[in-house]
């Protein structure tokens, strides 16, 4: 296993634990497609900790009335 997959675990298992456990009993409010929880996955394997979990805290801090919406991939 890599250095980057060993870091990055924790979080995809708490994203995961999310999308499960959590996700599904409260209503669908995220403005953006993909949704934030899968953006944030899609981030951390891309780039690792440090520059997805930045890309992610923007994209999760932006999903608010006065952000944005739409389709909004990970770069």
């Amino acid at each position: 296993m890599t250095l980057k997959k060993v870091l990055i675990a924790p979080f995809v298992a708490l994203v995961r634990f999310y999308q499960v456990a959590i996700s599904p009993y409260t209503p669908s409010s995220c403005r953006y497609s993909p949704t934030c929880s899968q953006y944030t996955l899609e981030a951390l394997k891309k780039y690792g900790l440090f520059k997805g979990g930045w890309l992610a805290m923007k994209r999760i801090v932006s999903c608010n009335p006065w952000g944005g919406k739409g389709y909004d991939p990970v770069p």
